[in-house]
């Protein structure tokens, strides 16, 4: 899939939403009855097969699922590109590799079916000899199993094995039928989870001396997703193992001198001139634009809803009054019956209370209830109000007044003395707001007169108040220190408060009384104490903060929203901010954007240094080195003469230039380093299989195993030779 890049260094992650033509089987009937050789190359991720007559291999992903279809409820056997067209298969999707072992047999049997199929064979058995691809050091349970397909299922006259990357090496190096193939060179090998390295002297694998190590692509993958996931833990778009793999294979690469590179991204300019943005699809916000009619009517319909809430909401509340206050006249009735009643507490269970306890508990609720919803009642007219409310009753005495009126009376005395507090409030208020005006007019005419006085004099109350947040942050972080001098002076101070003996007054100051709490500074030691709990002076002095910067934006040219406390508090490092950029909330294209700077050369280093990654093993520097040391010096040269890369992943970019930078300080500076890589990685191990076929039949028949030899031998034992493993080898 090719990136679509928005500018320099962002790509897009493309969507595949083609759906892939089904391969139509070749036609047989020129083959029928022939011997043409079937060549098929094995890959953990790829399978890639055809006749050796064949100029291109047929390619599909080497994966397999069993999937009902919805519809007709068919079961269905999906293989390589079919999984991907259905979306409900790829939960169930299996391929017949472990890591770099062939362990999934029956996942192996259904691709070698699609393969024979694709192939138009229309016989009961596969008549054609097969050379197929295993891996170095194939375990003998693999080729076993494999060998026992091959021969018991579909009856081939003959098998052959081959290591895939000695046979790239092979289409790479070999000179025709006429010339003996003789090629020397160090074939360094990328598969999906293994990196092998293969010594070869005259054409010739010297496999007791190859190593391989546990780290390839397939652990790249996991390893990026998890350092996307780490810098990016709400991301909000699913990375899964499809966008890592493309992420890999077009931002990703090596590093001749990864230590250098991270002292030059040290520079924010450099890690900003480097990194790669990754875009993921998003789903833009549909504004729509209103017209100023449109705005003004859903203004006009917002009010009218907020005034028929209001009036809701008044009447609710007035019900709500009305109905306690009856049930409170009904409790006190109750209450006055006692005197007049053998039957009282009777009749109080009777109405859900234990005892008069609980009565005389439910009617202070009551009567605290109402007293709180006048009041709201009042504050809510208090406004419209033009003139003083009339209590007529409030004076009266109350042997004048019946038992209604001595309830109005109590009602109206209430509603008295709230008004006179609320009144009494109100005029506070309008004094404290004279105040306010006159300190804001002084201030005016201070700054008119002398700006840049007044100026430096806000601004030193700005830099105290910020100072005092600092040092409260401060202190919080080293209490969360148990080792701290701070910490330990809270715990002397909780030592000296929960002793059980008082301080002497010989001890104290002045030989006095104690005046513990005479200074408001002595209560800020239960604040010392407790430093969990929010402290309303914190929000005093924020609000504080927030008037002289809202009057220093106002007045003052030279401060502006970057010397606020809120941006000066959460402000970044320039090389955090190059690390990660933020976007602001409502960017919902900055949201889904994955910035990689370090992570682009710090994926491919494990190749080198596994132990970043978190795996035990000898880097492919380390690996190299050991091979070589266990040869001659006229052989080591022989070998660094010809460094063949091959496998997918040996197209990322850097990857000869690291080598190159590796091997040249272990080995004679005479000799010349010369690294090579296939004319095609992904192909040429096909390619050498089917030239080899076509070159040497004699030979392919010689090192092939037929099936007397299978039934004399087992599945495990192969012939030795030249291009194949040596473990079980005869």
């Amino acid at each position: 899939m090719a990136s679509t890049p928005i500018s320099n260094n962002v790509l897009v992650i493309p969507i595949n939403t083609a759906t892939p033509a089904p391969s139509e089987p070749s036609s047989y009937d020129h083959l029928r009855g022939t011997d043409t050789p079937i060549v098929i190359d094995n890959g953990a991720t790829t399978l890639r097969w055809g006749f050796a007559t064949s100029a291109t291999p047929n390619c599909q992903p080497n994966v397999i699922t069993k999937y009902k279809e919805r519809k007709t409820n068919r079961p269905l056997l999906l293989f390589g590109d079919g999984v991907e067209a259905e979306s409900g298969a790829k939960a169930q999707a299996r391929t017949p590799w472990e890591n770099d072992v062939l362990l999934n047999f029956d996942a192996l049997e259904n691709a070698l079916d699609y393969v024979f199929l694709n192939l138009g064979i229309d016989t009961e058995t596969v008549s054609h000899p097969v050379i197929m691809s295993e891996r170095l050091a194939t375990p003998s349970h693999s080729r076993g199993l494999t060998s026992e397909l091959m021969f018991e299922q579909y009856s081939v006259p003959s098998l052959t094995y081959c290591v895939d990357s000695l046979m790239s090496l092979y289409q790479n190096k070999h000179q025709g039928r006429r010339r003996a193939y003789s090629a020397d060179g160090l074939v360094i090998s990328l598969n999906t989870a293994s990196t092998s390295v293969i010594p070869v002297l005259n054409g010739r694998g010297i496999l007791s001396r190859a190593k391989r190590i546990p780290w390839s692509t397939s652990q790249a993958y996991e390893y990026l997703q998890k350092l996307i996931q780490v810098k990016y833990p709400s991301f909000p778009t699913r990375i899964t193992g499809t966008h890592t793999s493309w992420i890999f294979q077009n931002v990703c690469e090596f590093s001749p001198d990864y230590t250098i590179l991270l002292r030059s991204l040290r520079d924010p300019l450099q890690m900003r001139a480097n990194e790669r943005i990754i875009q993921f699809p998003f789903t833009a916000p549909i504004e729509s634009e209103k017209t100023e009619e449109e705005l003004a009517r859903i203004a006009e319909r917002r009010r009218e809803q907020g005034r028929r809430l209001q009036e809701m909401a008044a009447k609710q509340r007035e019900e709500k009054l009305l109905e306690q206050e009856n049930h409170l006249d009904y409790l006190q009735v109750l209450k006055s019956s006692k005197t007049n009643s053998t039957d009282f507490m009777d009749r109080i269970k009777a109405d859900g209370f234990y005892d008069e306890i609980s009565l005389d508990e439910a009617i202070k609720k009551l009567e605290t209830s109402v007293k709180r919803r006048r009041k709201k009642n009042l504050v809510e007219n208090e406004e419209a109000a033009t003139e003083e409310p009339l209590w007529p009753l409030a004076d009266v005495p109350d042997d004048q007044l019946d038992e209604d009126g001595l309830k109005e009376k109590r009602r109206q005395k209430l509603m008295k003395a709230g008004y006179e507090a609320r009144l009494k409030n109100r005029r506070g208020k309008e004094r404290e707001k004279a105040l306010k005006e006159e300190a804001a007019r002084r201030e005016n005419e201070e700054r008119e007169h002398d700006l840049q006085g007044w100026t430096s004099k806000i601004r030193a109350e700005h830099e105290a108040a910020m100072e005092k947040l600092r040092e409260r942050k401060r202190r919080k972080a080293a209490l969360s220190d148990r080792k701290s001098a701070t910490a330990q002076a809270r715990m002397k101070t909780i030592a000296s408060l929960a002793s059980d003996t008082p301080t002497g007054k010989k001890r104290r100051k002045g030989n006095g009384e104690d005046n513990f709490g005479a200074n408001d500074d002595d209560w800020s030691v239960y604040r010392k104490l407790n430093t969990g709990a929010a402290s309303s002076d914190e929000e005093d002095d924020l609000a504080q903060l927030h008037t002289l910067e809202a009057k220093l934006l106002e007045h003052d040219p030279l401060f502006t929203e970057a010397d606020t406390y809120s941006v000066l508090s959460t402000q970044r490092s320039a090389l955090v901010e190059a690390y990660r950029p933020r976007y602001d909330e409502g960017n919902v294209a900055g949201q889904c954007r994955v910035h990689l700077s370090v992570e682009r050369w710090r994926v491919c280093e494990p190749w080198f240094t596994p132990g970043m990654a978190g795996v035990d093993t000898a880097g492919l520097g380390e690996v190299i080195a050991n091979i070589l040391a266990s040869f001659s010096d006229q052989e080591k040269v022989r070998l660094v003469g010809n460094v063949f890369l091959t496998g997918t992943p040996a197209q990322v970019p850097g990857l000869g230039e690291r080598l190159h930078a590796t091997l040249r300080p272990i080995i004679d500076p005479d000799a010349q380093v010369r690294i090579t890589q296939a004319s095609d990685v992904g192909l040429d191990a096909w390619r050498g299989m089917r030239a080899f076929a076509n070159a040497d039949k004699e030979s392919l028949i010689k090192f092939s195993v037929s099936k007397r030899e299978y039934e004399e031998w087992g599945g495990e034992r192969i012939k030795r030779w030249w291009g194949g493993n040596w473990n079980w080898a005869v």
